[in-house]
């Protein structure tokens, strides 16, 4: 099963870190990585720029409305996401469970089974 992994972290404090603070958390992360890549099942990993980076497109009356945006009424925002092949819900776990020991700060992870869908195919 595919799974997205949503990371949600304090945008402030995570854009905040020094170029040495980024390097050291990265390094982490990729070790936590690693072997999940090698195996085949690490699809892609992105890395969100900040809200403030944000341009959000939302249904209007007549016509799509174009704003700036999100304007999120929490402290955590989306910062990036993972793509994940895995045997079952417990594994996508246990790889979150490892990603939250190397990350300093408060964040969380938020575990969404999803489907690929290319043009004339099924979903899978």
């Amino acid at each position: 099963m595919l799974y997205a992994i949503l990371c949600y972290a304090n945008e402030e404090t995570v854009f905040a870190w020094s170029k040495d603070e980024e390097e050291a958390v990265m390094a982490k992360l990729i070790t936590v990585q690693e072997p999940y890549a090698k195996a085949g099942k690490l699809g892609p990993v992105g890395r969100l720029m900040p809200t403030t980076a944000a341009t959000t497109v939302r249904k209007g009356k007549d016509e799509a409305l174009v704003i700036d945006g999100p304007f999120a009424e929490t402290k955590e925002a989306l910062l990036g996401f993972y793509t994940i092949d895995c045997d079952s819900l417990e594994e996508a776990v246990a790889f979150c469970k490892q990603l939250s020991a190397v990350n300093p700060g408060s964040s969380s992870y938020e575990i969404r089974p999803f489907y690929v869908f290319r043009p004339g195919e099924l979903a899978t």
